[in-house]
């Protein structure tokens, strides 16, 4: 899609609000603060599973797994980002419900730098001037917080770094979005019912028993706030120019950012506000040179 053809405004809309639902999804995860944070991870998994895999057998029997089994090198791929994917979603539930989410968006602010940099490791891509000086302003403003904290922001980077290497390992191996999520989370569902299952002979679950009855369906709802949003940016993604994805992508962190001042009253002073100050210049940066040079085309 050319920069300058009109943009299909349902894919707009429905970008955009996956990236709403993605910000202000700590509060969904808040919700289930109770439970041990691995335990909400593997239900997360169970119930995605179980809505993706049973949406695409509605829509396509077997064959989108016939399509796969097709491409072993995709097979060995989707194992690798399924770990990838499985290490961010924890690590975020835990964070959130461990009162950081403020470093939480901090991670997601650093992620579209953190791409840059694969880009010029793995794909062996160039940079251009102005996008090296956007990297710079993010690694200076990760340093300040690391500097000013007395230890490197470990969930931040943590989160950066999984999503971005889950995110080189799709671009590397070209399968449908949807599918691929579906395999995910079959590769992910065994260990899962093994660590519910294990949970509920006697170690700290409660799901369908001890837990409250709205416990038990935000677990299972779990499932859909985990999937919807990742077929509608799936759907979205294909339908306007990537130059505004690259935009839309920040209202996500900006969302949990104010989540995390406002509504969870984490702690934002200056010295903190000074490394996201210089993050947020990169990206400013980053992202106006990418508009800019789309423009041009």
């Amino acid at each position: 899609m050319s920069a300058g053809a009109a943009i299909d405004r349902r894919g707009l809309a429905v970008t955009a609000g996956t990236f709403v639902i993605w910000g202000v999804v700590p509060i969904y995860w808040h919700l289930l603060k109770t439970v041990p944070a691995m335990q909400i991870m593997a239900h997360r998994v169970l119930w995605s599973a179980l809505l993706v895999v049973g949406w695409l057998a509605l829509r396509d029997g077997l064959g989108w797994l016939r399509r796969l089994a097709a491409q072993p090198r995709a097979l060995g791929a989707l194992a690798l980002s399924s770990v990838l994917i499985a290490f961010n979603w924890g690590l975020y539930i835990w964070a959130v419900n461990a009162g950081h989410v403020v470093e939480t968006s901090l991670g997601y602010f650093i992620n579209p730098l953190v791409n840059v940099v694969l880009g010029v490791l793995v794909l062996h891509e160039r940079l251009r001037r102005l996008q090296w000086i956007a990297v710079g302003c993010a690694a200076a403003g990760v340093a300040w917080l690391t500097f000013s904290a007395g230890s490197p922001p470990w969930i931040a980077l943590g989160l950066a770094a999984s999503f971005g290497l889950y995110g080189l390992v799709r671009k590397l191996v070209a399968v449908d979005p949807v599918g691929g999520l579906a395999l995910e989370s079959l590769y992910l569902f065994v260990p899962s019912l093994a660590w519910v299952l294990w949970a509920e002979w006697g170690h700290g679950g409660g799901f369908a028993g001890a837990w409250p009855l709205g416990i038990d369906l935000l677990l299972v709802f779990g499932g859909v706030v985990t999937a919807v949003p990742l077929i509608g940016f799936a759907y979205g993604v294909r339908r306007i120019p990537l130059s505004v994805v690259g935009l839309l992508q920040y209202i996500a962190p900006t969302l949990q950012l104010l989540l995390g001042v406002w509504f969870f009253h984490e702690p934002f002073d200056g010295s903190r506000a000074l490394g996201f100050g210089a993050i947020w210049l990169g990206l400013a940066i980053y992202a106006g040179e990418g508009l800019w040079r789309s423009r041009r085309i």
